[in-house]
C-alpha cells in the first residue's frame, strides 16, 4: 500500500523545505522540532504539530530527521522520547542527517530489533536543492524498504540512488563532503587569482562556470563570495563537523586524504574569527588572507 501519513523532525535550514515539500506532495505530515517556534510556519500550511519524536512517529508510516550530528540522531531515534518508543512494527524511519557510518549502523540494528527499519538517506544540494526539491540523496538500507519509501524521497529529491546496506548512505555523503570541500578550495582560489591580476571575478565566473571547470559551487556559491554574501545555505561550523567525520572514517581505513584535511585547516581559520555560522563559501576570505 502506498505510504500517506509522512513524519519530520528537525526542521532547520534543509528540514523545513524538505517537510514542506512533503505537504505539497500530498502527504499527510507531521512534524517536530526542538524549536517549537520552527513548526508554525508548516503547521499554517497544514501539517500537525506533535510534541515529541515518539508522537511524530506514532502518527506517521514513515519517519524522517534531519538533524544536526550523530548525538542528536541517537536522541531523536532511540533516547527517552525518541522515535523507537512511538514507532509502529512495520513502520519506517529514514535519517537525513549527516552522521558517522557506525552511528547510522547501531541506529538501524536498535530500530531492527522493535520491528522497525530504517535508511540512512543523507541529502546533498543545499538549501537551494532542499526549497526546489531536486536534492541528490544517498540511501543506506535494504533494498525493499528503499523501493517502498522511494515516493516519499522523490518528493524531495531529483537523484535518488540506492548503494547498499544501512551506513552506505553515509559513506557515500562523506565522500560527497570531500568532492564539495575541494570544489570550494577551487572557487576560492580561482576567485582570489583574478581579483588579485585585476580581473573582475564575475566575468570569470561567467565563462570558466560554462566550460569544462564547471560545478555546483561554481554555479551557486561562487557568485556569493564574489558579492560578499555568506548567508548560510550550508554553514562552516556543520561543514567541519562533517569534514571530522570524512578524516576519522579515513583514519579507519589507513586513507590518505591531504586535500581534505588542508580545507578542514582552512575553516579552522574562518571558525577562529568566530564566523562559524557563516555559509561555507567565506572560504574565500582564508585564501585572501594568504595573500595579505
Amino acid at each position: 500500500m502506498a505510504v500517506e501519513r509522512v513524519g519530520f523532525i528537525g526542521l532547520g535550514i534543509m528540514g523545513a523545505p524538505m517537510a514542506a515539500n512533503l505537504l505539497k506532495a500530498g502527504f499527510q505530515v507531521t512534524v517536530w522540532n526542538r524549536s517549537p517556534s520552527r513548526t508554525k510556519p508548516l503547521v499554517d500550511s497544514g501539517a500537525k504539530g506533535a510534541d515529541s519524536p515518539a508522537a511524530v512517529a506514532a502518527a506517521s508510516e514513515v519517519t524522517l530527521s534531519c538533524v544536526t550530528n550523530s548525538a542528536d540522531v541517537e536522541e531523536v531515534a532511540c533516547g527517552p522520547q525518541g522515535v523507537i518508543h512511538g514507532a509502529h512494527r512495520g513502520s519506517t524511519y529514514i535519517d537525513c542527517s549527516t552522521i558517522a557510518p557506525e552511528t547510522a549502523r547501531n541506529v538501524a540494528r536498535e530500530l531492527s530489533a522493535r520491528g522497525v527499519d530504517m535508511l540512512d538517506a543523507p541529502v546533498s544540494g543545499g538549501d537551494v536543492g532542499a526549497k526546489a526539491g531536486t536534492l541528490a540523496i544517498m540511501v543506506g538500507g535494504e533494498a525493499p524498504v528503499f523501493e517502498r519509501c522511494l515516493p516519499v524521497l522523490q518528493a524531495m529529491g531529483k537523484t535518488i540512488v540506492h548503494v547498499g546496506p544501512n551506513g552506505a548512505g553515509q559513506v557515500v555523503k562523506l565522500c560527497n563532503q570531500v568532492a564539495c570541500g575541494l570544489n570550494l578550495l577551487a572557487a576560492a582560489e580561482a576567485i582570489n587569482l583574478s581579483r588579485r591580476a585585476g580581473v573582475d571575478p564575475a566575468k570569470m565566473l561567467e565563462v570558466v562556470g560554462a566550460g569544462a571547470a564547471a560545478s555546483w559551487m561554481l554555479s551557486n556559491l561562487a557568485p556569493r563570495a564574489v558579492n560578499g554574501d555568506y548567508a548560510p545555505g550550508f554553514m562552516v561550523d556543520l561543514m567541519q563537523k562533517d569534514l571530522r567525520l570524512v578524516l576519522d572514517a579515513a583514519n579507519d581505513s589507513h586513507t590518505p586524504l591531504p586535500g581534505t584535511a588542508l580545507v578542514s585547516q582552512l575553516f579552522q581559520s574562518i571558525q577562529a574569527e568566530g564566523r562559524g555560522t557563516d555559509g561555507t563559501q567565506s572560504l574565500v576570505d582564508a585564501i585572501a588572507k594568504l595573500a595579505r
